[in-house]
């Protein structure tokens, strides 16, 4: 399918769902279990949502914005996904997080130690994806290109990990600056290295490819910071899951902005409330009030909206984008970037 017309994003998911699917079945019935999780964690059993497939779904349209189709680029795409995904397997254990997409996530029907092997094979999955951008022509200088991308992105993820757990245990780790260095090795270097991996197939433009990688990058941020919104105030419809980062006094970009920003009351009130244990109803709205007070939703809207803007001028700065699909672009950043 050419896409010299306006995208048809759901053709787009739906073809990335299908090359994923060639990866998690096996005919071999004494490991089909591990497969039928694998399905069961991306959505693809049935059973509940696939989730936005927004980080391939970037992948592609970045390099159809190119090239005018996304086919050849699927596999990029397919290994996006699943790396995305073994991390939020990983997440959930680590997190806790017994709900995802509105249903049980794996480590709560499964165990922690088939979820952890679940998400050790859809990383490994992942990488598996990439060798058939050979099979589809691609140089071996190319394919080399981007499961290196792809290497030092998922040590970045693994980083920005350690970061977030390590700010989460120590109360003197709250700054702005550091939590943005977080989310941008824990985030926005997978979207980044999705999008820069369309880029990457599409040109052998060093210009356009670096475009490409800021445009993603702030992308990511941006997703990020309206994710932390989202997290305090946003209806579930919207997430898949409560607005609960207070109840669980989560430390992310509007909760660590009123630490720093809180006048002296009411962030005297903020330490005593993150000291004590799960935050009930009465101290969420309380915590909710101070951080309005901060002005840390205000403050987090305007980082977003910015990055958000950021990103689309490094899109346009490119110089090499199809319009329909641009436009496409600029349609999901806007709708998903709800800030």
């Amino acid at each position: 399918m050419a896409l010299s017309t306006r995208p048809d994003i759901a053709q787009l998911i739906a073809d990335t769902e299908a090359e994923i699917a060639r990866l998690v079945e096996t005919s071999d019935p004494a490991t089909a279990g591990v497969y039928e999780m694998c399905r069961y964690h991306l959505g693809l059993d049935g059973s509940g949502s696939t989730g936005k497939r927004m980080r391939p779904l970037l992948g592609l349209l970045a390099y159809a914005s190119i090239t005018g189709d996304h086919r050849r680029a699927l596999p990029g795409a397919a290994a996006v996904e699943l790396g995305h995904n073994f991390s939020l397997v990983h997440d959930d254990i680590e997190d806790g997080d017994r709900e995802r997409r509105h249903r049980p996530t794996l480590w709560a029907v499964h165990g922690i130690p088939q979820a952890i092997n679940t998400g050790d094979m859809l990383f490994s999955l992942s990488r598996v994806a990439l060798h058939r951008l050979s099979d589809l022509g691609f140089p071996d200088h190319t394919v080399l290109r981007l499961m290196r991308l792809y290497d030092t992105t998922c040590v970045a993820l693994c980083e920005g990990q350690y970061l977030d757990i390590w700010m989460s245990d120590h109360d003197d780790a709250r700054s702005v600056e550091l939590y943005f260095d977080m989310i941008g090795r824990k985030t926005a270097a997978l979207i980044a290295a999705s999008i820069e991996a369309g880029a990457v197939l599409a040109t052998e433009d060093e210009a356009v490819i670096a475009r490409y990688r800021s445009f993603g990058w702030d992308l990511g941020i941006a997703f990020q910071l309206n994710d932390d919104l989202l997290g305090i105030w946003g209806p579930q419809q919207t997430t898949g899951k409560e607005p609960t980062d207070l109840a669980r006094k989560k430390k992310t970009l509007p909760v660590i902005y009123a630490f720093e920003h809180a006048d002296p009351a009411d962030r005297a009130r903020l330490v005593e409330l993150y000291a004590g244990r799960r935050v009930n109803g009465r101290g969420v709205s309380e915590l909710t009030a101070i951080l309005e007070r901060a002005g840390a939703r205000d403050y987090t809207r305007e980082q977003a909206r910015r990055h958000r803007d950021r990103a689309l001028a490094e899109l346009d700065a490119a110089g090499v984008v199809e319009r329909e699909v641009r436009d496409r672009l600029e349609e999901i950043i806007v709708s998903v970037i709800s800030a």
